[in-house]
Protein backbone atom coordinates (compact mmCIF):
# COMPACT_ATOMS: atom_id res chain seq x y z
CA UNK A 1 0.00 0.00 0.00
CA UNK A 2 0.94 3.45 -0.84
CA UNK A 3 0.81 3.99 2.80
CA UNK A 4 3.24 2.13 3.76
CA UNK A 5 5.72 5.10 3.68
CA UNK A 6 4.44 6.32 6.60
CA UNK A 7 3.60 3.07 8.68
CA UNK A 8 5.91 -0.07 7.64
CA UNK A 9 9.52 -0.74 8.60
CA UNK A 10 12.22 -0.07 11.57
CA UNK A 11 12.90 3.65 10.41
CA UNK A 12 9.14 4.29 10.76
CA UNK A 13 8.84 4.15 14.27
CA UNK A 14 8.31 7.63 15.01
CA UNK A 15 6.05 7.86 12.90
CA UNK A 16 3.80 5.20 14.32
CA UNK A 17 4.37 6.40 17.34
CA UNK A 18 2.84 9.79 15.98
CA UNK A 19 -0.26 7.76 15.10
CA UNK A 20 -0.39 6.20 18.31
CA UNK A 21 -0.77 9.69 20.02
CA UNK A 22 -4.17 10.52 18.01
CA UNK A 23 -5.57 7.05 19.39
CA UNK A 24 -4.89 5.03 16.26
CA UNK A 25 -3.99 1.08 17.31
CA UNK A 26 -1.99 -1.11 15.44
CA UNK A 27 -4.86 -2.87 13.93
CA UNK A 28 -5.75 0.74 12.01
CA UNK A 29 -2.39 0.93 10.21
CA UNK A 30 -2.60 -2.56 8.79
CA UNK A 31 -5.18 -0.96 6.74
CA UNK A 32 -5.59 1.49 3.84
CA UNK A 33 -5.78 5.00 5.28
CA UNK A 34 -8.22 6.89 3.27
CA UNK A 35 -7.70 10.48 3.43
CA UNK A 36 -11.24 12.22 4.12
CA UNK A 37 -11.04 16.04 2.79
CA UNK A 38 -13.78 17.85 4.12
CA UNK A 39 -14.44 21.57 3.61
CA UNK A 40 -17.07 22.20 6.40
CA UNK A 41 -17.22 25.82 7.99
CA UNK A 42 -19.17 27.79 9.58
CA UNK A 43 -20.00 30.43 6.97
CA UNK A 44 -21.27 29.15 3.38
CA UNK A 45 -24.51 27.35 3.65
CA UNK A 46 -23.37 24.95 1.66
CA UNK A 47 -20.71 23.81 3.63
CA UNK A 48 -22.67 24.22 7.63
CA UNK A 49 -23.62 20.51 7.37
CA UNK A 50 -20.50 18.59 6.51
CA UNK A 51 -19.50 17.33 9.87
CA UNK A 52 -22.83 14.74 9.25
CA UNK A 53 -21.65 14.07 5.41
CA UNK A 54 -18.13 13.04 6.86
CA UNK A 55 -19.29 11.18 9.71
CA UNK A 56 -21.11 8.85 7.28
CA UNK A 57 -18.42 9.30 5.03
CA UNK A 58 -15.81 7.63 7.81
CA UNK A 59 -18.73 4.92 8.73
CA UNK A 60 -18.51 3.46 5.46
CA UNK A 61 -14.61 3.97 5.20
CA UNK A 62 -14.80 1.25 8.57
CA UNK A 63 -17.66 -0.98 7.06
CA UNK A 64 -15.18 -1.72 4.17
CA UNK A 65 -12.16 -2.01 6.32
CA UNK A 66 -10.49 1.06 5.93
CA UNK A 67 -9.08 3.75 8.31
CA UNK A 68 -10.99 7.19 7.66
CA UNK A 69 -8.70 10.34 8.12
CA UNK A 70 -10.16 13.53 8.40
CA UNK A 71 -8.98 16.72 7.22
CA UNK A 72 -9.91 20.43 5.90
CA UNK A 73 -10.10 22.50 3.25
CA UNK A 74 -10.93 25.90 3.01
CA UNK A 75 -13.72 27.82 0.83
CA UNK A 76 -15.22 30.77 0.10
CA UNK A 77 -19.07 31.84 -0.48
CA UNK A 78 -19.72 33.22 -3.63
CA UNK A 79 -23.00 34.91 -2.41
CA UNK A 80 -21.41 36.43 0.87
CA UNK A 81 -18.07 37.13 -1.63
CA UNK A 82 -20.01 38.88 -4.37
CA UNK A 83 -20.30 42.72 -5.25
CA UNK A 84 -16.65 43.27 -2.69
CA UNK A 85 -13.07 42.95 -2.78
CA UNK A 86 -14.14 39.55 -1.59
CA UNK A 87 -14.45 38.08 -5.27
CA UNK A 88 -11.47 38.78 -6.26
CA UNK A 89 -10.32 35.64 -3.81
CA UNK A 90 -13.33 33.00 -5.19
CA UNK A 91 -11.73 31.40 -8.68
CA UNK A 92 -8.31 32.03 -6.86
CA UNK A 93 -9.33 29.58 -3.94
CA UNK A 94 -9.62 27.13 -6.38
CA UNK A 95 -5.97 26.72 -6.90
CA UNK A 96 -5.29 27.36 -2.68
CA UNK A 97 -7.75 24.02 -2.25
CA UNK A 98 -5.79 21.65 -4.82
CA UNK A 99 -2.57 22.84 -3.65
CA UNK A 100 -3.21 22.55 0.14
CA UNK A 101 -5.39 18.59 -0.61
CA UNK A 102 -1.91 18.08 -2.97
CA UNK A 103 0.26 18.99 0.19
CA UNK A 104 -1.67 17.23 2.98
CA UNK A 105 -1.97 13.68 1.30
CA UNK A 106 1.35 13.41 0.13
CA UNK A 107 3.14 14.42 3.14
CA UNK A 108 0.77 11.31 4.82
CA UNK A 109 1.02 8.56 2.35
CA UNK A 110 -2.84 8.05 2.03
CA UNK A 111 -4.19 5.09 -0.32
CA UNK A 112 -7.18 7.01 -1.25
CA UNK A 113 -9.46 10.30 -0.62
CA UNK A 114 -12.97 10.90 -0.20
CA UNK A 115 -13.57 14.02 -0.94
CA UNK A 116 -16.36 16.36 0.53
CA UNK A 117 -17.21 19.68 -1.63
CA UNK A 118 -20.10 21.70 -2.01
CA UNK A 119 -19.91 24.86 -3.66
CA UNK A 120 -18.24 26.66 -6.64
CA UNK A 121 -14.75 26.26 -6.75
CA UNK A 122 -13.95 23.58 -4.19
CA UNK A 123 -15.88 21.57 -6.46
CA UNK A 124 -13.91 22.21 -9.48
CA UNK A 125 -10.43 22.43 -7.07
CA UNK A 126 -10.73 19.26 -5.63
CA UNK A 127 -11.14 17.77 -8.86
CA UNK A 128 -8.10 18.71 -9.73
CA UNK A 129 -6.72 18.08 -6.72
CA UNK A 130 -7.55 14.21 -7.55
CA UNK A 131 -6.42 14.59 -11.01
CA UNK A 132 -3.06 16.08 -9.87
CA UNK A 133 -2.19 13.36 -7.48
CA UNK A 134 -3.91 10.14 -9.05
CA UNK A 135 -4.31 8.46 -6.06
CA UNK A 136 -7.58 6.48 -5.83
CA UNK A 137 -10.60 9.01 -4.86
CA UNK A 138 -14.54 9.63 -4.97
CA UNK A 139 -16.10 12.38 -4.51
CA UNK A 140 -19.18 13.21 -3.16
CA UNK A 141 -21.07 16.60 -1.95
CA UNK A 142 -23.31 17.91 0.42
CA UNK A 143 -26.36 18.31 -1.82
CA UNK A 144 -28.34 21.11 -3.39
CA UNK A 145 -30.55 23.63 -1.12
CA UNK A 146 -34.60 23.22 -1.62
CA UNK A 147 -35.86 26.31 -3.37
CA UNK A 148 -38.10 29.09 -1.56
CA UNK A 149 -41.90 29.54 -1.18
CA UNK A 150 -42.75 33.32 -1.05
CA UNK A 151 -46.10 34.23 -2.40
CA UNK A 152 -46.73 30.80 -3.96
CA UNK A 153 -43.97 30.58 -6.09
CA UNK A 154 -40.83 29.18 -5.69
CA UNK A 155 -37.58 31.64 -5.18
CA UNK A 156 -34.20 31.24 -4.52
CA UNK A 157 -30.38 32.89 -3.77
CA UNK A 158 -30.85 34.51 -7.12
CA UNK A 159 -34.34 36.14 -6.95
CA UNK A 160 -32.77 38.25 -3.43
CA UNK A 161 -30.12 39.39 -6.00
CA UNK A 162 -32.58 40.48 -8.43
CA UNK A 163 -34.37 41.98 -5.57
CA UNK A 164 -31.81 44.69 -5.65
CA UNK A 165 -32.86 45.85 -8.88
CA UNK A 166 -36.58 46.22 -8.46
CA UNK A 167 -36.04 48.20 -5.06
CA UNK A 168 -34.10 50.47 -6.80
CA UNK A 169 -36.47 50.43 -9.84
CA UNK A 170 -39.15 51.29 -7.21
CA UNK A 171 -40.63 47.75 -7.74
CA UNK A 172 -40.25 46.46 -4.31
CA UNK A 173 -40.81 48.43 -1.38
CA UNK A 174 -38.24 47.65 1.61
CA UNK A 175 -40.54 45.25 3.53
CA UNK A 176 -40.94 43.12 0.49
CA UNK A 177 -37.37 42.91 -0.15
CA UNK A 178 -36.57 41.90 3.49
CA UNK A 179 -39.81 39.23 3.34
CA UNK A 180 -37.76 37.72 0.45
CA UNK A 181 -34.84 37.96 2.12
CA UNK A 182 -36.16 35.65 4.75
CA UNK A 183 -38.12 33.30 2.65
CA UNK A 184 -35.22 32.96 -0.43
CA UNK A 185 -33.02 30.22 1.17
CA UNK A 186 -34.47 27.81 3.50
CA UNK A 187 -32.08 25.27 3.99
CA UNK A 188 -28.39 24.27 4.15
CA UNK A 189 -26.77 23.06 0.71
CA UNK A 190 -25.49 24.74 -2.50
CA UNK A 191 -27.77 27.42 -3.44
CA UNK A 192 -31.10 25.94 -5.23
CA UNK A 193 -30.85 26.37 -8.67
CA UNK A 194 -28.55 25.11 -11.52
CA UNK A 195 -25.87 27.46 -11.06
CA UNK A 196 -22.37 26.88 -10.30
CA UNK A 197 -21.94 24.59 -7.59
CA UNK A 198 -24.94 22.47 -8.73
CA UNK A 199 -23.85 22.23 -12.02
CA UNK A 200 -20.14 21.22 -11.11
CA UNK A 201 -21.64 18.87 -8.75
CA UNK A 202 -23.82 17.50 -11.19
CA UNK A 203 -21.08 16.94 -13.51
CA UNK A 204 -19.19 15.46 -11.30
CA UNK A 205 -21.41 12.35 -11.62
CA UNK A 206 -21.15 12.56 -15.09
CA UNK A 207 -17.40 13.02 -15.09
CA UNK A 208 -17.34 9.17 -13.11
CA UNK A 209 -15.84 11.01 -10.36
CA UNK A 210 -19.17 10.86 -8.06
CA UNK A 211 -21.93 8.11 -7.45
CA UNK A 212 -25.45 8.58 -8.87
CA UNK A 213 -27.36 11.27 -7.11
CA UNK A 214 -24.32 13.30 -5.88
CA UNK A 215 -25.54 16.38 -8.06
CA UNK A 216 -28.85 16.29 -7.05
CA UNK A 217 -30.14 14.63 -3.81
CA UNK A 218 -30.94 17.86 -1.81
CA UNK A 219 -29.00 18.36 1.37
CA UNK A 220 -32.22 18.39 3.57
CA UNK A 221 -33.23 14.70 2.33
CA UNK A 222 -30.98 13.72 5.26
CA UNK A 223 -31.27 10.06 4.83
CA UNK A 224 -30.96 9.78 1.19
CA UNK A 225 -27.33 12.05 1.27
CA UNK A 226 -26.11 10.31 4.38
CA UNK A 227 -26.61 6.66 2.29
CA UNK A 228 -25.18 8.44 -0.53
CA UNK A 229 -21.80 9.44 1.50
CA UNK A 230 -21.76 6.26 3.53
CA UNK A 231 -21.60 4.61 0.29
CA UNK A 232 -18.77 6.87 -1.00
CA UNK A 233 -16.76 5.42 1.70
CA UNK A 234 -17.36 1.94 0.77
CA UNK A 235 -16.50 2.58 -2.58
CA UNK A 236 -13.12 4.26 -2.44
CA UNK A 237 -11.74 0.87 -1.02
CA UNK A 238 -12.61 -0.60 -3.68
CA UNK A 239 -11.32 1.80 -6.05
CA UNK A 240 -7.98 1.13 -3.82
CA UNK A 241 -8.46 -2.41 -4.16
CA UNK A 242 -8.49 -2.27 -7.96
CA UNK A 243 -6.36 0.14 -8.18
CA UNK A 244 -8.17 2.42 -9.99
CA UNK A 245 -7.19 6.28 -10.05
CA UNK A 246 -8.69 9.33 -11.24
CA UNK A 247 -6.64 9.46 -14.24
CA UNK A 248 -8.49 5.87 -15.36
CA UNK A 249 -11.21 7.71 -15.19
CA UNK A 250 -11.14 11.34 -16.33
CA UNK A 251 -10.28 10.61 -19.59
CA UNK A 252 -10.66 12.06 -23.17
CA UNK A 253 -14.59 10.89 -23.23
CA UNK A 254 -15.38 11.54 -20.16
CA UNK A 255 -14.62 15.25 -20.39
CA UNK A 256 -16.76 15.04 -23.65
CA UNK A 257 -19.48 13.35 -21.84
CA UNK A 258 -19.51 15.93 -18.86
CA UNK A 259 -19.29 18.71 -21.67
CA UNK A 260 -22.38 17.24 -23.76
CA UNK A 261 -24.43 17.30 -20.25
CA UNK A 262 -23.68 20.42 -19.46
CA UNK A 263 -25.11 21.97 -23.67
CA UNK A 264 -28.27 19.45 -22.63
CA UNK A 265 -29.44 21.04 -18.94
CA UNK A 266 -28.43 24.72 -19.16
CA UNK A 267 -25.15 24.86 -17.02
CA UNK A 268 -23.49 27.31 -15.68
CA UNK A 269 -20.86 29.75 -18.23
CA UNK A 270 -18.16 29.18 -15.48
CA UNK A 271 -17.71 25.16 -16.40
CA UNK A 272 -15.94 26.15 -19.43
CA UNK A 273 -12.85 27.20 -16.91
CA UNK A 274 -13.42 24.32 -14.27
CA UNK A 275 -13.80 21.74 -17.44
CA UNK A 276 -10.23 23.10 -18.70
CA UNK A 277 -8.60 23.39 -15.43
CA UNK A 278 -9.42 20.04 -14.07
CA UNK A 279 -8.38 18.29 -17.82
CA UNK A 280 -5.27 20.36 -18.03
CA UNK A 281 -3.98 18.50 -14.47
CA UNK A 282 -5.44 15.09 -15.89
CA UNK A 283 -3.05 15.61 -18.56
CA UNK A 284 -5.94 15.77 -21.08
CA UNK A 285 -6.06 18.89 -24.12
CA UNK A 286 -9.54 20.82 -23.72
CA UNK A 287 -9.76 24.03 -25.94
CA UNK A 288 -13.08 25.85 -25.61
CA UNK A 289 -13.81 25.25 -29.46
CA UNK A 290 -14.97 21.82 -28.48
CA UNK A 291 -17.50 23.51 -26.17
CA UNK A 292 -19.00 24.82 -29.25
CA UNK A 293 -18.58 21.53 -31.29
CA UNK A 294 -20.66 19.85 -28.93
CA UNK A 295 -23.22 22.03 -28.34
CA UNK A 296 -24.07 22.05 -31.81
CA UNK A 297 -25.70 18.69 -31.71
CA UNK A 298 -26.99 18.39 -28.21
CA UNK A 299 -29.72 19.78 -27.44
CA UNK A 300 -30.95 21.78 -24.95
CA UNK A 301 -33.42 19.75 -22.44
CA UNK A 302 -33.99 21.23 -18.85
CA UNK A 303 -34.52 24.89 -18.61
CA UNK A 304 -33.73 25.11 -14.42
CA UNK A 305 -32.89 28.37 -12.64
CA UNK A 306 -31.80 30.89 -13.51
CA UNK A 307 -33.10 30.31 -17.72
CA UNK A 308 -36.42 28.70 -16.00
CA UNK A 309 -38.61 28.18 -12.85
CA UNK A 310 -37.53 24.50 -11.75
CA UNK A 311 -34.57 24.06 -9.25
CA UNK A 312 -32.48 20.78 -8.40
CA UNK A 313 -35.42 19.43 -5.98
CA UNK A 314 -37.14 19.08 -9.37
CA UNK A 315 -34.52 17.46 -11.19
CA UNK A 316 -33.96 14.95 -8.94
CA UNK A 317 -37.82 13.74 -8.74
CA UNK A 318 -37.36 13.84 -12.41
CA UNK A 319 -34.84 11.43 -12.26
CA UNK A 320 -31.96 13.41 -11.88
CA UNK A 321 -28.70 13.12 -14.17
CA UNK A 322 -29.13 9.54 -15.14
CA UNK A 323 -32.11 10.19 -16.39
CA UNK A 324 -31.03 12.91 -18.43
CA UNK A 325 -27.86 10.92 -19.69
CA UNK A 326 -30.06 8.20 -20.68
CA UNK A 327 -32.10 10.52 -23.13
CA UNK A 328 -29.23 12.03 -24.21
CA UNK A 329 -27.38 8.45 -25.17
CA UNK A 330 -30.63 7.89 -27.57
CA UNK A 331 -28.92 10.31 -30.05
CA UNK A 332 -25.56 8.84 -29.41
CA UNK A 333 -24.25 12.12 -27.95
CA UNK A 334 -22.60 9.95 -25.27
CA UNK A 335 -19.48 7.75 -24.40
CA UNK A 336 -21.26 4.61 -22.56
CA UNK A 337 -18.22 2.68 -21.99
CA UNK A 338 -16.53 5.96 -20.11
CA UNK A 339 -15.44 4.32 -16.73
CA UNK A 340 -16.69 5.42 -13.25
CA UNK A 341 -16.30 5.44 -9.73
CA UNK A 342 -18.53 2.25 -10.29
CA UNK A 343 -18.46 0.58 -13.60
CA UNK A 344 -19.38 2.32 -16.62
CA UNK A 345 -22.11 5.11 -17.27
CA UNK A 346 -24.12 2.46 -19.81
CA UNK A 347 -24.16 0.16 -16.93
CA UNK A 348 -24.82 3.06 -14.23
CA UNK A 349 -27.53 4.99 -16.31
CA UNK A 350 -29.00 1.53 -18.34
CA UNK A 351 -32.67 1.94 -16.35
CA UNK A 352 -33.02 5.33 -15.65
CA UNK A 353 -36.38 6.84 -17.04
CA UNK A 354 -37.94 10.25 -16.90
CA UNK A 355 -40.32 10.69 -13.73
CA UNK A 356 -40.95 14.30 -14.91
CA UNK A 357 -41.39 15.12 -18.46
CA UNK A 358 -42.18 18.71 -17.45
CA UNK A 359 -38.70 19.01 -15.96
CA UNK A 360 -36.83 16.96 -18.74
CA UNK A 361 -38.16 16.87 -22.15
CA UNK A 362 -37.37 14.40 -25.18
CA UNK A 363 -34.09 14.76 -27.27
CA UNK A 364 -37.02 14.58 -30.38
CA UNK A 365 -38.84 18.17 -28.38
CA UNK A 366 -36.42 19.92 -27.02
CA UNK A 367 -36.29 23.54 -25.49
CA UNK A 368 -33.69 24.75 -28.13
CA UNK A 369 -31.82 21.81 -30.45
CA UNK A 370 -28.83 23.18 -29.29
CA UNK A 371 -26.72 23.06 -26.32
CA UNK A 372 -27.07 25.97 -23.14
CA UNK A 373 -23.66 27.59 -23.20
CA UNK A 374 -22.32 29.15 -26.48
CA UNK A 375 -18.33 30.32 -27.31
CA UNK A 376 -18.56 33.29 -29.77
CA UNK A 377 -15.24 34.39 -31.16
CA UNK A 378 -14.82 38.01 -32.96
CA UNK A 379 -12.30 40.76 -33.47
CA UNK A 380 -13.18 41.71 -29.27
CA UNK A 381 -12.62 38.01 -28.72
CA UNK A 382 -9.79 36.77 -30.67
CA UNK A 383 -9.41 33.73 -28.31
CA UNK A 384 -12.86 33.55 -26.80
CA UNK A 385 -15.73 34.59 -24.59
CA UNK A 386 -18.85 32.15 -23.27
CA UNK A 387 -22.17 33.38 -22.75
CA UNK A 388 -25.04 31.34 -21.10
CA UNK A 389 -27.21 31.17 -24.13
CA UNK A 390 -29.98 28.91 -22.63
CA UNK A 391 -30.67 32.13 -20.01
CA UNK A 392 -30.49 34.46 -23.01
CA UNK A 393 -33.97 35.39 -24.36
CA UNK A 394 -35.74 35.01 -28.19
CA UNK A 395 -35.06 38.62 -28.77
CA UNK A 396 -31.75 39.18 -27.09
CA UNK A 397 -30.11 36.76 -28.93
CA UNK A 398 -28.56 38.93 -31.87
CA UNK A 399 -28.08 42.70 -30.36
CA UNK A 400 -26.25 45.60 -31.42
CA UNK A 401 -25.82 48.06 -28.65
CA UNK A 402 -23.52 51.50 -27.76
CA UNK A 403 -20.84 50.41 -25.26
CA UNK A 404 -20.44 52.35 -21.61
CA UNK A 405 -17.53 51.73 -20.73
CA UNK A 406 -16.19 50.84 -16.79
CA UNK A 407 -12.92 49.77 -15.64
CA UNK A 408 -14.22 47.90 -12.68
CA UNK A 409 -17.49 46.27 -11.37
CA UNK A 410 -17.68 48.49 -8.57
CA UNK A 411 -17.81 51.58 -10.88
CA UNK A 412 -20.13 49.73 -13.32
CA UNK A 413 -22.47 49.18 -10.36
CA UNK A 414 -22.48 53.41 -9.23
CA UNK A 415 -23.38 53.75 -12.55
CA UNK A 416 -26.56 51.51 -13.22
CA UNK A 417 -27.79 52.51 -9.85
CA UNK A 418 -27.05 55.90 -10.58
CA UNK A 419 -29.44 55.70 -13.92
CA UNK A 420 -26.73 56.32 -16.21
CA UNK A 421 -27.58 52.76 -17.89
CA UNK A 422 -30.53 52.83 -20.64
CA UNK A 423 -31.88 50.29 -22.95
CA UNK A 424 -30.27 49.50 -26.46
CA UNK A 425 -26.55 50.02 -24.32
CA UNK A 426 -24.11 47.39 -23.77
CA UNK A 427 -22.49 47.15 -20.25
CA UNK A 428 -18.49 46.68 -20.72
CA UNK A 429 -17.06 45.90 -17.30
CA UNK A 430 -12.76 45.21 -17.78
CA UNK A 431 -10.23 44.80 -16.12
CA UNK A 432 -11.42 42.58 -14.07
CA UNK A 433 -9.86 39.07 -15.69
CA UNK A 434 -7.75 36.76 -14.10
CA UNK A 435 -4.77 39.11 -14.17
CA UNK A 436 -6.57 42.37 -14.14
CA UNK A 437 -9.10 41.78 -11.41
CA UNK A 438 -7.07 39.86 -10.14
CA UNK A 439 -8.97 36.75 -9.91
CA UNK A 440 -11.66 37.43 -12.19
CA UNK A 441 -14.59 38.36 -10.25
CA UNK A 442 -18.15 37.27 -11.13
CA UNK A 443 -20.34 40.06 -11.99
CA UNK A 444 -23.79 38.65 -10.55
CA UNK A 445 -24.57 42.00 -8.47
CA UNK A 446 -24.55 44.17 -11.49
CA UNK A 447 -26.80 41.65 -14.07
CA UNK A 448 -28.63 40.55 -11.21
CA UNK A 449 -29.40 44.88 -10.70
CA UNK A 450 -30.19 45.33 -14.70
CA UNK A 451 -32.21 41.89 -14.35
CA UNK A 452 -34.29 43.45 -11.45
CA UNK A 453 -34.80 46.88 -13.03
CA UNK A 454 -36.24 45.45 -16.47
CA UNK A 455 -32.93 47.00 -18.74
CA UNK A 456 -32.65 45.49 -22.44
CA UNK A 457 -29.22 45.83 -22.03
CA UNK A 458 -26.36 43.25 -22.85
CA UNK A 459 -23.18 42.82 -20.27
CA UNK A 460 -19.66 42.18 -21.51
CA UNK A 461 -16.70 41.13 -19.22
CA UNK A 462 -13.49 39.87 -19.07
CA UNK A 463 -14.50 38.78 -15.49
CA UNK A 464 -17.25 36.05 -15.21
CA UNK A 465 -20.56 35.95 -14.47
CA UNK A 466 -22.37 33.71 -11.99
CA UNK A 467 -24.43 30.79 -12.60
CA UNK A 468 -27.21 32.56 -11.63
CA UNK A 469 -26.62 35.19 -14.13
CA UNK A 470 -29.27 35.25 -16.68
CA UNK A 471 -29.55 37.85 -20.01
CA UNK A 472 -27.07 38.64 -22.19
CA UNK A 473 -24.32 38.28 -20.13
CA UNK A 474 -21.19 37.75 -22.16
CA UNK A 475 -17.80 36.53 -19.86
CA UNK A 476 -14.39 35.23 -20.33
CA UNK A 477 -13.30 37.53 -22.99
CA UNK A 478 -10.35 36.93 -24.06
CA UNK A 479 -7.21 37.89 -23.96
CA UNK A 480 -8.06 40.32 -20.67
CA UNK A 481 -7.69 44.11 -21.20
CA UNK A 482 -4.68 43.85 -18.82
CA UNK A 483 -2.85 41.24 -21.49
CA UNK A 484 -3.95 43.88 -24.21
CA UNK A 485 -7.02 42.32 -25.57
CA UNK A 486 -8.79 44.36 -27.55
CA UNK A 487 -11.81 44.93 -25.12
CA UNK A 488 -9.10 47.28 -23.31
CA UNK A 489 -9.71 49.44 -26.68
CA UNK A 490 -13.47 49.73 -26.69
CA UNK A 491 -14.69 53.64 -26.48
CA UNK A 492 -18.24 54.76 -24.60
CA UNK A 493 -20.18 54.92 -28.09
CA UNK A 494 -18.58 52.14 -29.36
CA UNK A 495 -21.03 49.83 -31.41
CA UNK A 496 -20.86 46.50 -30.23
CA UNK A 497 -22.34 43.46 -32.65
CA UNK A 498 -23.28 40.26 -30.36
CA UNK A 499 -24.60 37.44 -32.70
CA UNK A 500 -24.95 34.18 -30.46
CA UNK A 501 -26.57 31.61 -33.23
CA UNK A 502 -23.64 32.37 -35.43
CA UNK A 503 -21.42 33.01 -32.63
CA UNK A 504 -20.14 36.36 -33.47
CA UNK A 505 -18.76 39.54 -31.12
CA UNK A 506 -17.56 42.32 -32.68
CA UNK A 507 -16.65 45.71 -32.10
CA UNK A 508 -17.84 47.60 -35.01
CA UNK A 509 -14.97 49.35 -36.29
CA UNK A 510 -12.11 49.18 -38.94
CA UNK A 511 -8.95 46.97 -38.23
CA UNK A 512 -6.73 50.32 -38.46
CA UNK A 513 -8.26 52.14 -35.73
CA UNK A 514 -8.16 48.94 -33.41
CA UNK A 515 -4.64 49.10 -34.65
CA UNK A 516 -4.45 52.59 -33.84
CA UNK A 517 -6.08 52.44 -30.44
CA UNK A 518 -3.54 48.78 -30.10
CA UNK A 519 -1.09 51.46 -30.40
CA UNK A 520 -2.12 54.21 -27.76
CA UNK A 521 -2.60 51.52 -25.05
CA UNK A 522 -0.77 51.61 -22.38
CA UNK A 523 -1.10 48.71 -19.47
CA UNK A 524 -2.10 50.04 -16.15
CA UNK A 525 -0.19 49.50 -12.87
CA UNK A 526 -1.90 46.39 -11.32
CA UNK A 527 -4.35 46.74 -8.83
CA UNK A 528 -2.95 44.55 -5.72
CA UNK A 529 1.00 44.22 -5.26
CA UNK A 530 1.29 42.38 -2.57
CA UNK A 531 -0.23 39.17 -0.73
CA UNK A 532 -1.64 35.90 -2.30
CA UNK A 533 -3.51 37.46 -5.27
CA UNK A 534 -0.10 39.26 -6.29
CA UNK A 535 1.16 36.57 -6.58
CA UNK A 536 -1.73 34.48 -8.92
CA UNK A 537 -2.13 37.78 -10.91
CA UNK A 538 1.57 36.86 -12.15
CA UNK A 539 0.97 33.35 -12.46
CA UNK A 540 -2.26 32.97 -13.89
CA UNK A 541 -3.22 31.75 -17.64
CA UNK A 542 -5.69 33.21 -19.60
CA UNK A 543 -9.27 32.17 -18.50
CA UNK A 544 -8.82 30.52 -22.39
CA UNK A 545 -6.86 28.05 -20.84
CA UNK A 546 -8.84 27.38 -17.66
CA UNK A 547 -7.14 30.36 -15.02
CA UNK A 548 -5.14 27.73 -14.06
CA UNK A 549 -1.58 28.59 -12.07
CA UNK A 550 1.67 28.09 -14.09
Amino acid sequence: MKSDIVKKGPTRSAHRSLFYAMGYGPEDLDKPLIGVVNSFNEIIPGHIHLRTIAEAVKLGVAAAGGTALEFPSIAVCDGIAMGHEGMKFSLASRELIADSIEAVATAHGFDGLVMIPNCDKVVPGMLMAAARLNIPAVVVSGGPMLAGRHHGKDVSVSSTFEAAGKFTAGKMTADEMEDLEKHACPSCGSCAGLFTANTMNSLTEVLGMGLPGNGTIPAAYFGERRLLAKRAGQVILDLVKRDIKPRDILTKKAFENAITVDMGIGGSSNTVLHLIAIAYEAGVTLLPPVFDEISARTPYITKLSPGGSHHMQDLNEAGGLSAVMHELAKKNLLHLDALTVTGTLGDRIARAEIERPDVIKSVDAPYRKTGGIAILKGNLAPDYAVVKASAVTEDMLVFKGSAKVYNSEEAAIEAIVGGEIKDGHVVVIRYEGPEGGPGMREMLNPTAIITGMGLKVALLTDGRFSGATRGACIGHVSPEAMAGGPIAFIQDGDIIDIDIPNRKLDLVISDAEMEKRKQNWVKPEAKIKTGYLSRYARLTTSASMGAVLK
